[in-house]
């Protein structure tokens, strides 16, 4: 297993957009790949509970990835978020 966490640096927090983008890149990996804050982890390839974190700017996140592919994924999804968010 796989561990990333990241602190929010777009003004906007994780809005529509974003979520949108985070979803189709975690969904490019069979492995399994949890998003979330402290208080709650929901499946980073389903839109509606990446949106139901309502992640704001400043909060921090913690991406874990299992499965076949996890090391490609974890590599893949910190540039995202790097970059988009």
């Amino acid at each position: 297993m796989k561990t990333i966490t990241y602190t929010i640096t777009d003004e906007l927090g994780i809005h529509a957009r974003p979520a949108g983008q985070l979803v189709k890149n975690a969904s490019a990996f069979a492995s399994n790949i949890q998003v979330g804050t402290p208080a709650k982890m929901v499946d980073a390839k389903r839109i509606m509970g990446v949106m139901g974190l309502a992640v704001k700017h400043g909060q921090q996140i913690t991406l874990t990835f299992e499965g076949p592919d996890e090391e490609a994924a974890a590599a893949a999804l910190q540039e995202f978020l790097q970059t988009n968010l």
